[in-house]
């Protein structure tokens, strides 16, 4: 089927234009159709010429002008093919996962590889069987659709890590606190269901809406429509996909490999070549925690990617950019003038640190039991973050707090109109949204099944958090931080579901857990599971029901694809955690860790526990050296009530009502504190990229837009991320061996990847 403009449209087939073009000759008043084949023999087809040269306005249309609303009842869903690529790819996707995890590459496993993958071995299952008899049942005709949405919804669900295992893993670590197996499982299963029975009842608020139209999820739906729907149009899209994903199959191992330098290229640094420090700190970007990339332009898309310039709606870039611009001045400023006293530490890193500037001996202020001792206190001295860690962390925090905020004013008649007569318990009746219209046909999954999931899951996970004798995590703190996680869900899910945008809780969710369990450092981490895992599993949930009303798969087999990722999610998660754990204890331990592992990852969950869990009141009470941090969710409240005032004081249409109603104060803040992780050589690329698509694409070349640009994010995801898989294996160590490139230019070995930074190499 062709890309329509929120109608369905009768595909056509080579027949029907043979058949149109024969009947012209017959009846004059048809002489239209026939000036269009005769178009299309030109290269353009009847499909092609459908899409208008209408310009989306409003983000939400996206769903509307992109995403057809075709849809077939008769295809087959629960197939051979469902459920053994579906099991094959979950079990695959959940232990490479669990490998990228602990290494020292931060690498995932994208969605758009496991829609890849399911597509090949689909097509190739469907070639290889026979048809006839009673091959039939097993091959039921060409690899469909629905089918590859229910197994990218397994696969995807499966890979994705779950906090409780990085939990469990850092108590196996650094606590010496081993699980039974079935409890763990157990566990790592429950903390996801909480989160999926919380977004059962959200469906009428955050899923069926077309205001819901999750920009992230735009590309993938588009490529899934192009590979599977027939018609010369979507013909030319195929071709065009495969194109893009080899073209980028091919550059990507450059800059991945041989050639750092291209993930970074700073002209400033080329010119310093790692001689002064400030230069690095503000502009260094192609080394890990090096420094914030001002002016870096990168050029590979597995970095570029993470920005989402092709798929975030432009005010949604424009706000995340804004906050980069202000990060730059605010985390340089108050690095060199020692706030948080943190000028002598390194410039960026998310370790503790001692009073000497070393590393932070946790295990001397620690009792057998894992709690706080107090006497050992003086002698070993309060730990301290770096400056920028702890400006980013207020910087999340005041995120959150206005998220809150500007979802209570901008979206309260969505609120009140879903909530306001308990209708969230019931099928809506009043939703327009076309998608959802199409999905009336089909057996939805009733509320109950979501209530009994989540009140089964919540008893399940108090019951695991009592382990020989003793409570990780008491039963009503529990119940309590599942609550708080719930509310939270509503307001990342409308962030989410409108801008793309994704809203970080687990620094709040750390610090309000100290203040509830203080000096158990234990009970802080573990909090983690119900209070920051809660509601991204939510989120998680929603997203997949979305892709199943946009590709129309009955909602039954939705939630039977969820639930089946998760169950075999949590099995290969904990076993192949395991594995890697006991077989590599020092290196995951080790703060630098080695080329092939690292528990840099795990180590986070932990640093976060001691600070906050044993030394709250010593450090984040009022007037204790980071009160600001959070304090700063308080402060956020207010972040977004100047703007929407001028917005309700302003005359409607005017430029202050429009300025108003664009800044975004939750990405804004976020983004302040975004810069000091990692590498930062994409961001720059990201704002050409985004203002080249989401404004000149969009506005100037709306039929290229609307056949072409998801579907180019699509393709260079999918060809970015093959080639990434098979780097890990072949020359990153994934596989036990790392193979360095030797040293050039482009990959120099006494500095950074981008020149910027001397190091020991």
């Amino acid at each position: 089927m062709g890309v329509h403009t929120g109608s369905a449209l009768p595909a056509t087939s080579e027949l029907g234009h043979a058949e149109s073009l024969n009947s012209t000759e017959k009846d004059p008043d048809l002489q239209d159709v026939k000036e269009k084949v005769d178009v299309e023999s030109f290269g353009v087809s009847h499909e092609e010429e459908d899409v208008d040269e209408t310009i989306i306005k409003n983000d939400e249309d996206v769903a509307l002008e992109v995403i057809s609303t075709d849809d077939d009842p008769t295809l087959p869903v629960l197939t051979l093919r469902t459920l053994f690529l579906g099991i094959g790819l979950s079990a695959f996707t959940s232990v490479l996962a669990t490998i990228y995890t602990f290494k020292p590459q931060n690498a995932s496993v994208s969605q758009l590889f496991c829609l890849i993958i399911a597509y090949v071995l689909g097509t190739a299952m469907h070639s290889m069987m026979p048809t006839t008899g009673y091959w039939h049942y097993l091959n039921p005709g060409p690899f469909n659709i629905k089918e590859h949405t229910a197994i990218v919804i397994m696969a995807s669900t499966a890979s994705t890590v779950a906090v409780a295992m990085e939990v469990i893993a850092a108590l196996d670590l650094f606590y010496n606190i081993k699980l039974n197996p079935a409890l763990a499982i157990f566990q790592i299963f429950a903390s996801q269901m909480i989160g999926y029975g919380i977004a059962g009842l959200l469906r009428n608020l955050l899923v069926y809406p077309t205001y819901a139209f999750y920009p992230t999820y735009i590309s993938v739906v588009n490529l899934l429509q192009s590979l599977h729907f027939g018609g010369i149009l979507n013909h030319k899209k195929r071709r065009y996909f495969w194109i893009v994903f080899t073209a980028i199959f091919l550059w990507e191992w450059i800059p991945q490999y041989p050639f750092p330098l291209l993930t970074a290229i700073s002209i400033i640094c080329l010119v310093d070549n790692g001689r002064h420090t400030f230069v690095r700190n503000l502009f260094g970007a192609g080394s890990s925690n090096e420094g914030i990339g001002l002016f870096s332009f990168g050029t590979s898309w597995t970095l570029i990617t993470q920005g989402n310039p092709l798929v975030w709606p432009l005010r949604t870039q424009v706000n995340s950019y804004i906050g980069m611009a202000l990060g730059y001045i605010v985390l340089t400023a108050c690095y060199y003038t020692n706030v948080f006293n943190g000028r002598d530490i390194l410039w960026m890193s998310q370790s503790l640190f001692n009073n000497e500037g070393g590393s932070y001996n946790q295990s001397a202020i620690l009792t057998p039991q894992n709690t706080l001792d107090s006497s050992k206190v003086d002698s070993v001295g309060l730990p301290r973050y770096t400056t920028t860690y702890a400006i980013s962390q207020m910087c999340y925090n005041f995120s959150l707090g206005a998220a809150i905020v500007h979802v209570l004013l901008w979206n309260w008649r969505e609120l009140s109109r879903a909530f306001g007569k308990m209708r969230f318990m019931q099928s809506s009746q009043d939703i327009d949204d076309p998608h959802y219209q199409a999905m009336k046909k089909y057996k939805e999954v009733p509320q109950w099944w979501y209530l009994v999931l989540l009140v089964g899951a919540l008893v399940i996970g108090i019951g695991c958090s009592y382990n020989k004798g003793d409570w990780l995590l008491p039963a009503w703190s529990v119940i309590l931080f599942t609550i708080i996680s719930g509310f939270i869900a509503i307001c990342i899910g409308f962030i989410a579901a409108t801008t793309g945008f994704s809203i970080q809780i687990k620094h709040a969710m750390n610090i309000l857990s100290a203040f509830v369990h203080p000096g158990q450092p234990v009970a802080v981490m573990y909090v983690n599971l119900y209070g920051n895992s809660t509601a991204y599993q939510c989120l998680y949930m929603l997203q997949d029901l979305k892709l199943g009303q946009y590709t129309k798969l009955p909602p039954r087999a939705t939630f039977a694809a969820q639930m089946a990722g998760s169950i075999i999610g949590s099995i290969f998660n904990y076993t192949m955690m395991i594995s890697i754990v006991n077989n590599n204890r020092a290196a995951l331990i080790d703060p630098v860790g080695t080329r092939v592992w690292s528990g840099w990852i795990i180590q986070g969950y932990n640093s976060s526990s001691v600070a906050m869990g044993a030394f709250g009141k010593e450090l984040f009470t009022y007037g204790k050296p980071y009160y600001l941090i959070g304090f700063a969710f308080f402060i956020g409240l207010s972040f977004p009530v100047p703007f929407w005032l001028a917005h309700k004081l302003a005359k409607p249409g005017s430029w202050v009502a429009r300025v108003a109603e664009f800044v975004n104060t939750p990405i804004i803040s976020l983004y302040i504190g975004y810069l000091p992780y990692s590498v930062n050589g994409q961001w720059w690329s990201c704002v050409v990229i985004g203002f080249l698509s989401q404004w000149w694409a969009r506005t100037r070349r709306p039929k290229w837009f609307k056949k072409y640009n998801y579907l180019t994010s699509a393709a260079l995801d999918g060809g970015s991320q093959v080639i990434l898989f098979i780097l890990s294996f072949a020359v990153f160590g994934a596989s036990g061996n790392a193979v360095e490139f030797p040293n050039w230019w482009g990959n120099p070995a006494n500095l950074s990847v981008d020149r910027c930074a001397l190091t020991d190499g």
